[in-house]
């Protein structure tokens, strides 16, 4: 029995892992398709396109599915559209949280997103009021196994603003426009592995939240926000 019951909980954990893979991917497929509509269905000629590209990539999405949803836009026609909307707000102890959302139904998604900032102690706000404590940076992530200095002057004479070791990764940080050019170079240099690769928005300050009980609260509001399927990422100045 008890054989049984631990077979069932593995199984039960692997459902859960399975089904969260599969909602990241469902949100990278309708980033994809987005790109891709939007400009060139080929990634070396649509900047755009590629860096979507890429973190789909750092989220080990199979290529075919990376494809298939590149190709779903090329035959799209007018008839399948998403259209960009961006909420803030704040959460429990004054944290700052950013929603980017690709969505069909602005009513809907508008709805949602206030709902789960209501039930969740949190605020929603106006365009801008805390947009402006973020910066939209490239992060790529490479395992310590590669030589550091060469990779940090492979990195810093391609752009990269930052380099830090921070012990089973080098963290390399970019300007967004420079995101390609060092993440090219580090292939170059050998690079065969890259834990993160993406462009993303990271806090200037962050705020720390000692209280275990709030903390949980926040984190609580940030999944909720997460698992709404109009929401494509959230961002936060809690600090980790």
């Amino acid at each position: 029995m008890s054989g049984h019951s631990k077979w069932a909980t593995i199984h039960r954990k692997k459902g859960e892992i399975d089904a969260a893979r599969g909602k990241v991917f469902q949100k990278l497929a309708k980033e994809l398709f987005v790109a891709a509509k939007s400009g060139s269905p080929d990634p070396d000629s649509n900047a755009s396109l590629r860096m979507v590209v890429e973190k789909a990539r750092s989220a080990n999405m199979p290529k075919d599915k990376i494809q298939n949803a590149i190709d779903k836009a090329a035959g799209a026609g007018n008839g399948e559209n998403y259209e960009q909307v961006r909420y803030e707000g704040y959460g429990p102890e004054g944290v700052a949280i950013m929603c980017d959302c690709l969505t069909d139904n602005k009513n809907r998604t508008a709805s949602d997103v206030r709902a789960a900032f209501t039930h969740h102690g949190g605020n929603l706000g106006t365009s801008g009021s805390v947009s402006y404590m973020f910066e939209r940076r490239g992060i790529i992530d490479i395992p310590s196994d590669y030589n550091e200095d060469d990779m940090m002057m492979t990195a810093l004479d391609s752009g990269a603003l930052d380099f830090v070791n921070i012990g089973d990764a080098y963290e390399i940080t970019t300007l967004a426009e420079d995101f390609i050019k060092c993440k090219k170079a580090l292939e170059d240099a050998g690079v065969k592995e890259f834990l993160t690769s993406e462009v993303t928005f990271i806090p200037t300050n962050t705020v720390e939240v000692s209280d275990p009980e709030k903390q949980e609260k926040i984190e609580t509001l940030i999944e909720t926000l997460d698992d709404l399927d109009d929401v494509q990422d959230v961002y936060t100045n809690l600090k980790d």
